[in-house]
């Protein structure tokens, strides 16, 4: 075991719901293994300007329920520089931190990679993103509560879709990944969905609404920001060309998908992975990323666990699925 006695928190990339939690928890965890901690402000910014504030019990008192991030949250160009990385090196020894602990997504985790293999420095991630696209965990922290914001969302679209008899593409985020509205749509009864993991274009959602019940006035699409056909508005001008007798409406939820209070499930998710977090790095685990698959805490190293989710986990089951349930 490692004689571990002050570690540092950050918060990197997009925010995502529960972040704070998975900041409580590691700050919890390790005062109650008799370690300090210290937060940094603004991500790997924060290392580099030497931005940072020792934190106890009372400074992660209240925060569970809040979303964001209390540490706030930044892309570093500056720490993609060999100089930039030297630098928060610098910051990490002059203020004794002996291990980090990095709460993002795949562009916070990348950065870790370089670094703790450039300086040998113990870190861990946790996989806080709303987009739920890396390996090594079932779900990542704020995926749950974003996708529950979509399906708020949309039912009350769906209200006023059903009163005008309009066709409603609705846009949700996802960059790289189609995850969001895989699921959301499915929860919200979506008519068609348009992931990039599905190869799917605009003709193909001219198929389904041809052959889609006709006695259904009111339909919903689902298309996520990432899809090759352009995104939501291209959509709506090539369905309106086509079904001119639709009202047809786009909608982009935008960043209300990131916002919000955490659901149940990523407080607790986030609490487990901060504390499975700070005795991975006790125990002397670094380079990786603490996440949960089949409920048990697993350790998948930054390699394995960036960008590793592609159309292949998208299988033809769940494809398969979205076909049955909008026919």
């Amino acid at each position: 075991m490692n004689k571990i006695k002050n570690i540092g928190v950050l918060t990197s990339g997009g925010d995502s719901p529960g972040m704070n939690a998975a900041i409580r928890a590691v700050v919890r965890g390790s005062i109650y293994y008799d370690i300090e901690v210290t937060g940094f402000i603004r991500g790997y910014e924060g290392l580099i300007n030497n931005d940072f504030i020792p934190m106890d019990r009372k400074s992660v008192a209240n925060i569970i329920q809040r979303g964001g991030t209390i540490l706030k949250t930044a892309r570093s160009e500056a720490f993609k520089t060999v100089e930039g990385r030297k630098t928060a090196y610098a910051s990490l020894k002059a203020n004794g931190i002996d291990a980090l602990v990095v709460i993002g997504g795949d562009g916070t985790f990348t950065g870790a990679n370089i670094f703790s293999k450039e300086f040998d420095f113990p870190i861990v991630g946790l996989p806080g993103t709303i987009d739920n696209d890396l390996a090594g965990t079932d779900f990542t922290i704020g995926y749950d509560s974003a996708i529950n914001t979509v399906i708020d969302a949309v039912d009350k679209i769906r209200d006023t879709a059903e009163s005008h008899d309009r066709l409603f593409i609705v846009e949700v985020m996802g960059r790289d990944s189609g995850l969001i509205a895989l699921r959301s749509g499915i929860g919200v009864g979506a008519e068609a969905i348009m992931i990039p993991e599905a190869n799917m274009n605009a003709n193909d959602i001219l198929h389904k609404l041809e052959h889609s019940r006709k006695d259904k006035a009111s339909k919903i699409i689902i298309v996520a920001e990432g899809d090759d056909t352009g995104g939501a508005f291209k959509v709506g001008e090539i369905l309106q060309e086509k079904y001119p007798h639709y009202d047809t409406k786009v909608s982009v939820l935008g960043h209300i998908q990131r916002g919000g209070k955490p659901t149940c499930m990523d407080r607790v998710l986030a609490s487990r992975l901060g504390v499975a977090a700070v005795e991975g790095l006790i125990n002397g685990e670094s380079g990786v990323m603490a996440g949960q698959i089949n409920r048990e805490i697993v350790f998948t190293p930054f390699d394995h666990a960036i960008k590793h989710i592609n159309a292949e986990m998208v299988s033809s089951k769940w494809l398969k699925l979205i076909d049955i349930l909008s026919f």
